[in-house]
Protein backbone atom coordinates (compact mmCIF):
# COMPACT_ATOMS: atom_id res chain seq x y z
CA UNK A 1 0.00 0.00 0.00
CA UNK A 2 3.03 2.24 -0.12
CA UNK A 3 4.28 1.41 -3.12
CA UNK A 4 2.95 3.61 -6.12
CA UNK A 5 4.58 2.53 -9.36
CA UNK A 6 3.33 5.47 -12.53
CA UNK A 7 3.44 4.71 -15.71
CA UNK A 8 5.45 6.17 -18.64
CA UNK A 9 2.07 7.71 -19.89
CA UNK A 10 0.99 8.75 -17.00
CA UNK A 11 1.18 11.34 -14.19
CA UNK A 12 0.15 10.88 -10.59
CA UNK A 13 -1.73 13.56 -8.26
CA UNK A 14 -0.52 13.21 -4.87
CA UNK A 15 -2.98 13.98 -2.45
CA UNK A 16 -2.61 14.18 1.52
CA UNK A 17 -5.52 14.50 3.81
CA UNK A 18 -7.82 15.75 0.88
CA UNK A 19 -4.91 18.20 -0.20
CA UNK A 20 -3.06 18.69 -3.43
CA UNK A 21 0.40 18.21 -2.29
CA UNK A 22 2.00 18.01 -5.95
CA UNK A 23 2.38 15.49 -9.31
CA UNK A 24 4.37 12.12 -9.25
CA UNK A 25 6.34 12.00 -12.26
CA UNK A 26 6.55 8.42 -14.29
CA UNK A 27 8.52 5.83 -11.69
CA UNK A 28 8.08 3.98 -8.30
CA UNK A 29 6.84 6.22 -5.54
CA UNK A 30 6.69 6.22 -1.87
CA UNK A 31 3.61 7.28 -0.16
CA UNK A 32 2.50 6.94 3.55
CA UNK A 33 -0.71 4.59 3.80
CA UNK A 34 -4.23 5.70 4.69
CA UNK A 35 -3.01 9.72 4.91
CA UNK A 36 -2.23 9.68 0.59
CA UNK A 37 -4.11 9.27 -2.21
CA UNK A 38 -2.42 9.33 -5.29
CA UNK A 39 -4.92 9.52 -8.84
CA UNK A 40 -2.97 8.62 -11.83
CA UNK A 41 -3.75 10.63 -15.28
CA UNK A 42 -2.99 9.51 -18.74
CA UNK A 43 -1.48 11.85 -21.31
CA UNK A 44 -2.23 9.98 -24.25
CA UNK A 45 -4.06 10.67 -26.77
CA UNK A 46 -8.18 10.33 -26.76
CA UNK A 47 -10.07 9.13 -29.61
CA UNK A 48 -13.56 10.32 -28.60
CA UNK A 49 -16.12 9.46 -31.98
CA UNK A 50 -19.14 11.79 -31.20
CA UNK A 51 -22.29 10.34 -31.88
CA UNK A 52 -24.50 11.08 -35.21
CA UNK A 53 -26.24 14.49 -34.33
CA UNK A 54 -29.94 15.21 -36.10
CA UNK A 55 -29.11 18.71 -37.06
CA UNK A 56 -30.91 21.18 -39.55
CA UNK A 57 -28.88 23.53 -41.44
CA UNK A 58 -29.03 26.65 -42.07
CA UNK A 59 -31.59 26.63 -45.28
CA UNK A 60 -33.73 24.21 -43.37
CA UNK A 61 -31.96 20.56 -44.38
CA UNK A 62 -31.96 17.81 -41.94
CA UNK A 63 -28.80 15.85 -41.91
CA UNK A 64 -27.25 13.45 -39.42
CA UNK A 65 -23.89 14.13 -38.71
CA UNK A 66 -21.13 12.35 -36.66
CA UNK A 67 -17.75 13.38 -36.11
CA UNK A 68 -14.31 12.02 -33.84
CA UNK A 69 -12.39 14.04 -31.63
CA UNK A 70 -8.79 13.59 -30.34
CA UNK A 71 -7.51 15.34 -27.29
CA UNK A 72 -5.20 14.68 -24.33
CA UNK A 73 -4.49 15.81 -20.99
CA UNK A 74 -1.91 18.75 -20.58
CA UNK A 75 -2.83 19.29 -16.99
CA UNK A 76 -3.27 16.55 -14.79
CA UNK A 77 -4.08 18.72 -11.69
CA UNK A 78 -7.17 20.73 -13.20
CA UNK A 79 -8.39 17.57 -14.81
CA UNK A 80 -8.67 15.90 -11.61
CA UNK A 81 -9.51 18.84 -9.41
CA UNK A 82 -11.81 20.93 -12.49
CA UNK A 83 -13.89 18.20 -13.14
CA UNK A 84 -15.77 15.19 -12.40
CA UNK A 85 -15.44 12.74 -14.96
CA UNK A 86 -13.39 14.83 -18.16
CA UNK A 87 -14.18 11.88 -20.71
CA UNK A 88 -17.81 12.42 -20.17
CA UNK A 89 -17.58 16.22 -20.40
CA UNK A 90 -15.75 16.37 -23.35
CA UNK A 91 -17.72 14.32 -25.23
CA UNK A 92 -21.27 16.19 -24.41
CA UNK A 93 -19.57 19.26 -25.06
CA UNK A 94 -18.36 18.27 -28.36
CA UNK A 95 -21.63 17.10 -29.26
CA UNK A 96 -23.35 20.51 -28.53
CA UNK A 97 -20.72 22.03 -30.39
CA UNK A 98 -20.99 19.82 -33.11
CA UNK A 99 -24.73 20.64 -33.87
CA UNK A 100 -24.25 24.42 -33.25
CA UNK A 101 -21.59 24.88 -35.63
CA UNK A 102 -22.86 22.75 -38.18
CA UNK A 103 -26.45 24.14 -38.13
CA UNK A 104 -24.93 27.93 -39.03
CA UNK A 105 -24.04 26.68 -42.11
CA UNK A 106 -26.20 25.90 -45.25
CA UNK A 107 -26.04 22.02 -46.86
CA UNK A 108 -23.99 23.10 -49.78
CA UNK A 109 -21.17 24.71 -47.19
CA UNK A 110 -21.07 21.86 -45.07
CA UNK A 111 -20.44 19.16 -47.93
CA UNK A 112 -17.78 21.41 -49.55
CA UNK A 113 -16.14 23.76 -46.37
CA UNK A 114 -15.60 20.43 -43.92
CA UNK A 115 -12.12 22.00 -42.90
CA UNK A 116 -13.54 25.29 -41.85
CA UNK A 117 -16.23 23.64 -40.18
CA UNK A 118 -13.70 21.09 -38.31
CA UNK A 119 -11.38 24.01 -37.61
CA UNK A 120 -14.20 26.14 -35.89
CA UNK A 121 -15.26 23.11 -33.32
CA UNK A 122 -11.54 22.89 -32.36
CA UNK A 123 -11.29 26.33 -31.45
CA UNK A 124 -14.62 26.27 -29.45
CA UNK A 125 -13.95 23.29 -27.60
CA UNK A 126 -10.32 24.74 -26.63
CA UNK A 127 -11.75 27.71 -25.07
CA UNK A 128 -13.93 25.58 -22.78
CA UNK A 129 -11.60 22.50 -22.32
CA UNK A 130 -8.72 24.82 -21.48
CA UNK A 131 -10.00 25.19 -17.98
CA UNK A 132 -10.15 21.67 -17.30
CA UNK A 133 -6.64 21.16 -18.41
CA UNK A 134 -7.42 19.13 -21.77
CA UNK A 135 -6.21 20.29 -25.40
CA UNK A 136 -8.13 19.02 -27.96
CA UNK A 137 -5.74 18.60 -31.10
CA UNK A 138 -8.11 17.40 -34.11
CA UNK A 139 -11.73 17.49 -34.89
CA UNK A 140 -13.31 15.77 -38.07
CA UNK A 141 -16.33 15.47 -39.60
CA UNK A 142 -16.57 11.47 -40.03
CA UNK A 143 -20.27 10.97 -41.81
CA UNK A 144 -23.18 13.26 -43.40
CA UNK A 145 -26.11 11.45 -44.50
CA UNK A 146 -29.08 13.29 -46.28
CA UNK A 147 -32.78 12.18 -46.66
CA UNK A 148 -33.45 10.26 -49.99
CA UNK A 149 -35.52 12.90 -51.46
CA UNK A 150 -32.30 15.45 -50.92
CA UNK A 151 -30.19 12.77 -52.89
CA UNK A 152 -31.91 12.40 -55.75
CA UNK A 153 -32.58 16.19 -56.14
CA UNK A 154 -28.79 16.76 -55.91
CA UNK A 155 -28.70 14.16 -58.11
CA UNK A 156 -30.83 16.10 -60.87
CA UNK A 157 -28.82 18.90 -60.03
CA UNK A 158 -25.75 17.29 -60.67
CA UNK A 159 -26.74 15.94 -64.13
CA UNK A 160 -28.41 19.18 -64.92
CA UNK A 161 -24.70 20.77 -64.88
CA UNK A 162 -23.21 18.33 -66.85
CA UNK A 163 -25.93 18.96 -69.45
CA UNK A 164 -24.88 22.63 -69.45
CA UNK A 165 -21.36 22.50 -69.47
CA UNK A 166 -21.78 19.76 -72.50
CA UNK A 167 -23.78 22.16 -74.37
CA UNK A 168 -21.81 25.22 -73.88
CA UNK A 169 -18.66 23.52 -74.89
CA UNK A 170 -20.58 22.11 -77.86
CA UNK A 171 -21.81 25.65 -78.75
CA UNK A 172 -17.88 26.88 -78.29
CA UNK A 173 -16.58 24.29 -80.99
CA UNK A 174 -19.66 25.36 -83.08
CA UNK A 175 -18.64 28.82 -82.91
CA UNK A 176 -14.50 27.75 -83.54
CA UNK A 177 -15.91 25.68 -86.50
CA UNK A 178 -17.23 28.49 -87.73
CA UNK A 179 -14.68 31.34 -87.44
CA UNK A 180 -12.35 28.50 -89.41
CA UNK A 181 -14.75 27.96 -92.23
CA UNK A 182 -15.21 31.60 -92.35
CA UNK A 183 -11.48 31.91 -92.68
CA UNK A 184 -10.95 29.19 -94.87
CA UNK A 185 -13.58 31.05 -97.04
CA UNK A 186 -11.90 34.14 -97.57
CA UNK A 187 -8.64 32.41 -98.53
CA UNK A 188 -10.22 31.08 -100.63
CA UNK A 189 -11.95 33.87 -102.49
CA UNK A 190 -8.69 35.26 -102.41
CA UNK A 191 -7.20 32.22 -104.13
CA UNK A 192 -9.56 30.48 -106.80
CA UNK A 193 -7.85 27.70 -107.26
CA UNK A 194 -7.50 26.65 -103.74
CA UNK A 195 -11.58 25.92 -104.50
CA UNK A 196 -10.54 22.93 -107.06
CA UNK A 197 -7.55 21.70 -105.05
CA UNK A 198 -10.26 21.46 -102.33
CA UNK A 199 -13.02 19.69 -105.14
CA UNK A 200 -9.90 17.23 -106.11
CA UNK A 201 -9.22 16.13 -102.87
CA UNK A 202 -12.79 15.77 -101.92
CA UNK A 203 -13.09 13.12 -105.10
CA UNK A 204 -9.62 11.37 -104.23
CA UNK A 205 -11.43 10.92 -100.32
CA UNK A 206 -15.09 9.39 -102.14
CA UNK A 207 -12.51 7.57 -104.20
CA UNK A 208 -11.00 5.50 -101.31
CA UNK A 209 -13.66 3.36 -100.79
CA UNK A 210 -13.57 1.98 -104.84
CA UNK A 211 -16.84 3.31 -104.97
CA UNK A 212 -18.42 3.78 -108.89
CA UNK A 213 -20.63 6.82 -107.93
CA UNK A 214 -18.04 9.64 -109.85
CA UNK A 215 -18.81 12.74 -107.89
CA UNK A 216 -18.17 16.32 -110.41
CA UNK A 217 -18.64 19.56 -108.13
CA UNK A 218 -19.39 22.41 -109.82
CA UNK A 219 -20.03 26.07 -108.79
CA UNK A 220 -24.36 25.48 -109.23
CA UNK A 221 -25.12 28.75 -107.47
CA UNK A 222 -22.72 30.93 -109.63
CA UNK A 223 -23.90 29.25 -112.40
CA UNK A 224 -27.35 30.09 -111.61
CA UNK A 225 -26.39 33.95 -110.55
CA UNK A 226 -24.54 34.33 -114.19
CA UNK A 227 -27.73 32.94 -115.95
CA UNK A 228 -30.41 35.53 -114.17
CA UNK A 229 -27.44 38.08 -115.07
CA UNK A 230 -27.50 37.17 -118.71
CA UNK A 231 -31.67 37.39 -118.77
CA UNK A 232 -31.60 40.73 -116.85
CA UNK A 233 -29.65 42.06 -119.85
CA UNK A 234 -31.39 40.68 -122.08
CA UNK A 235 -34.92 41.77 -121.37
CA UNK A 236 -33.67 45.44 -120.45
CA UNK A 237 -32.08 45.51 -124.09
CA UNK A 238 -34.91 44.18 -126.01
CA UNK A 239 -37.51 47.09 -123.97
CA UNK A 240 -34.95 49.87 -124.97
CA UNK A 241 -35.60 52.02 -128.06
CA UNK A 242 -33.69 51.33 -130.81
CA UNK A 243 -31.62 48.11 -129.56
CA UNK A 244 -31.41 45.56 -132.07
CA UNK A 245 -33.24 42.68 -131.49
CA UNK A 246 -33.05 38.84 -132.40
CA UNK A 247 -35.12 36.91 -134.40
CA UNK A 248 -34.77 33.62 -135.94
CA UNK A 249 -34.87 33.09 -139.95
CA UNK A 250 -38.02 30.70 -141.07
CA UNK A 251 -36.98 29.40 -144.17
CA UNK A 252 -38.81 27.13 -146.83
CA UNK A 253 -36.45 24.24 -145.94
CA UNK A 254 -36.81 25.00 -141.72
CA UNK A 255 -40.83 25.26 -142.67
CA UNK A 256 -40.92 21.53 -143.92
CA UNK A 257 -38.73 20.56 -141.37
CA UNK A 258 -35.07 20.84 -141.87
CA UNK A 259 -33.08 22.12 -139.46
CA UNK A 260 -33.25 25.89 -138.77
CA UNK A 261 -30.47 28.79 -139.48
CA UNK A 262 -29.03 30.61 -137.02
CA UNK A 263 -30.71 33.42 -135.84
CA UNK A 264 -29.46 37.13 -137.51
CA UNK A 265 -29.41 40.72 -135.85
CA UNK A 266 -32.09 42.74 -138.35
CA UNK A 267 -31.96 46.28 -137.77
CA UNK A 268 -35.09 48.45 -137.52
CA UNK A 269 -34.35 51.32 -140.03
CA UNK A 270 -33.82 48.27 -142.83
CA UNK A 271 -36.29 46.11 -143.09
CA UNK A 272 -36.97 43.52 -145.31
CA UNK A 273 -38.95 40.51 -145.52
CA UNK A 274 -39.46 38.16 -148.78
CA UNK A 275 -43.08 36.10 -148.75
CA UNK A 276 -44.00 36.96 -145.23
CA UNK A 277 -40.07 35.55 -144.01
CA UNK A 278 -37.66 37.70 -142.41
CA UNK A 279 -34.52 38.08 -144.22
CA UNK A 280 -31.30 39.15 -142.29
CA UNK A 281 -30.21 42.51 -143.64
Amino acid sequence: MALKVVQQYEEGVLFRLGRVIGVRAPGLHLIIPVIDVMRRVSLRIVTMPIQSQGIITRDNVSVDVSAVAYFRVVDAVKSVVAIENVYSAIDQIAQTTLRKVVGQHTLDETLSETDKINLDIREILDVTTVEWGVQVTLVELKDIQLPESMKRAMARQAEAEREKRAKIINAEGESMAAAALGDASDIMMAHPLALQLRNLQSLVEIGVDKNTTVVFPAPLMTTIAELGSFLARESAASTSVGAPTIKPIITPAAAQGAAPTAPTTVKPDHPATTNGAAVGV
